[in-house]
């Protein structure tokens, strides 16, 4: 995935539009908000081996596939807009991550890092 070049594909696409005067960091985080809770729906009641098998039905996988890609784009637009470059920032959370639950501590265990001794 070309990052950099999405991320311009979608600032012609808006621009094209002249929707970059409702692109501010707010709507954007806003709008991404909207659609993972739209993805959330279309798993809201499953049961966890009901969510594995969405697939075996290509309406419903179509549709969280568009979401996904719904969430993606207001998250590259979002992050081009505030110029944070996602590769780094991923990188750099990533290490943070790795700090916070250590293999040892946090391998198969669902406890959040700063609950562990409650």
């Amino acid at each position: 995935m070309n990052i950099a070049a999405i991320q311009q594909a979608l600032r012609e696409f808006a621009r094209d539009r002249d929707w970059d005067q409702f692109h501010s960091p707010k709507n954007l985080a806003i709008a991404l908000s909207v659609e993972a809770a739209e993805l959330l729906e279309r798993f809201q009641w499953l049961k966890d081996d009901e969510s594995h098998r969405l697939a075996e039905n290509p309406e419903d996988y179509r549709a969280v596939r568009e979401e996904i890609a719904d969430v993606l784009i207001y998250l590259l637009r979002l992050a081009d807009l505030m110029s944070i470059d996602l590769e780094e920032a991923v990188q750099e959370k990533m290490r943070k991550n790795a700090e916070k639950y250590p293999v040892e501590l946090a391998k198969g265990n669902a406890v959040k890092y700063n609950r562990r001794d409650q």
